[in-house]
């Protein structure tokens, strides 16, 4: 497929614009460009062909299963694309007076109420733009808290090896020493090996439960009362609240802040690089720390970005509470679970599971023993599925795991989806045996085959250039 700028053709335009009927106004001289912008010259059906195309070789959640782990990507209903669509909401201007936009703040009032009440927060800000913004938020409020205080000397966050990639990257950025925990048996944290590192020096935990691994950690209040005795904060990473919204909250389980990834959880699609939300919530204590928006509490006040967030994603979240309501939420909740536990329990006497008990919304496949029988790796399963129209799971990851394959179905596929899901694994069990260079060349089907993912990381090509 060429690329739009090479279909450009000089001269071709695709409107027609009247006579201007104003006076003409040119910037001057310095203000403006040496050359023209270059951009693409296109008809107005040459460029709506682009992007039927571009659409045909992507595979979304409207498209088949996307079992991604970790991610939450389900389906989700038109009725929130619909609400953040509305002109109310997205002709408001971030500079408008408060007396012109009472309802869009009445909307941000509202959904921090509900989401505080689902997390067990008592104070929440929407300026974090995603997930990850949304950590650095979190562990800039315990480190505020701790140096408030005066107490310099807590310059560790606990990190379980079981966590995101984002949780230590995000201590190192805010400052602190990054300090591992080891995982026992069952998947979750090892209470010897936390309490051998807990002290004076000890500013907080990062931790998701359930964790990485499907697993919710039986220990959990155990967990936070040590890191609270020792001195230090816990720090909620809620990109598995899919599993417990309405069932348990972060705040009952022990945790001082959490952020809430608002576009996984409840309602925008995820990825894509569009807009998300890393909504943050904390305690009481802590609320004094978190940034503001001059829009709803004046000048002066720390922001972590501009305005208030990504205003539209707070608008589906809203609306995607509403919509199923105190009943619906923790219906949600359950049905992923029970949609991973069904799943694991078909692909069971082929892949083995990482952790052979009741998981929460995802689990982890070990592919290491089937490997060394068959040489068929967990790359060469993904690449597989996507012959047969299976989006690839997470691969491997966690890094506890080392040939992992990590599934989510969510609660949004059907029974029918998640028996035909397990009987591909099972042909491609069974295939790996059969024929394991079919695996290794796969995918067969797809726009491309296997790139250079080495090459691609480290010499990225970011802009197209004649």
């Amino acid at each position: 497929m060429k690329l739009i700028f090479e279909k450009s053709v000089p001269g071709r335009k695709m409107t027609v614009l009247p006579a201007c009927d104003v006076p003409e106004v040119c910037l001057p001289a310095g203000m403006t460009r040496a050359e023209k912008p270059a951009l693409p010259e296109m008809s107005e059906v040459d460029i709506s062909r682009h992007y039927t195309e571009l659409n045909k070789r992507v595979h979304g959640v409207n498209c088949g299963f996307y079992p991604l782990g970790s991610c939450t990507m389900k389906y989700n209903p038109r009725i929130d694309e619909e609400m953040a669509a509305l002109p109310g909401f997205t002709d408001v201007h971030p500079l408008a007076d408060k007396a012109d936009v009472e309802g869009s703040l009445e909307v941000l009032g509202c959904a921090k109420k509900l989401l505080c009440e689902i997390s067990g927060m008592d104070d929440m800000t929407f300026q974090p733009a995603a997930g990850a913004h949304g950590e650095f938020t979190g562990v800039l409020l315990i480190k505020q808290y701790h140096d408030a205080r005066g107490d310099k000397k807590r310059t560790k966050i606990i990190v379980p090896d079981s966590a995101h990639g984002t949780n230590p990257a995000t201590a190192a950025m805010c400052g602190f020493d990054v300090v591992n925990v080891a995982s026992n048996p069952e998947g979750g944290v090892d209470l010897e090996a936390l309490k051998a590192v807990l002290g004076d020096d000890t500013a907080g935990l990062m931790l998701t439960n359930p964790n990485t691994v499907g697993i919710f950690d039986k220990n959990i209040l155990q967990i936070t009362s040590m890191v609270h005795e020792a001195g230090g904060l816990c720090y909620y990473d809620g990109a598995n609240l899919n599993a417990v919204m309405g069932i348990v909250r972060p705040g009952d389980m022990g945790f001082d802040c959490v952020h809430m990834n608002l576009h996984k959880t409840f309602a925008t699609p995820h990825g894509g690089g569009g807009p998300g939300a890393g909504a943050v919530g904390c305690k009481k204590f802590l609320a004094q720390y978190l940034p503001k928006s001059a829009l709803m509490e004046g000048e002066g006040h720390i922001q972590m970005r501009s305005f208030m967030g990504n205003f539209l994603v707070v608008v589906r979240a809203l609306t995607y509470i509403l919509t199923l309501g105190k009943e619906g939420i923790p219906e949600a909740a359950e049905t992923a679970v029970l949609n991973a536990n069904y799943l694991m329990e078909k692909i069971k006497g082929t892949f083995t599971p990482a952790f052979d008990h009741v998981c929460m919304h995802e689990f982890v496949l070990d592919l290491a023993e089937y490997k060394k029988e068959t040489g068929v790796s967990a790359l060469d399963v993904a690449k597989s599925l996507i012959d047969r129209g299976i989006h690839p799971p997470t691969m491997y990851f966690p890094l506890i795991v080392h040939e992992a394959l990590m599934l989510e179905p969510t609660e949004t596929e059907s029974k029918d989806t998640l028996d035909m899901a397990a009987e591909t694994f099972r042909e491609l069990y069974q295939l790996g045996y059969d024929d394991p260079q079919l695996m290794h060349d796969a995918p067969h089907h797809a726009q491309i085959g296997r790139p250079d993912e080495v090459l691609a990381a480290r010499n990225p090509v970011l802009r197209y250039k004649k």
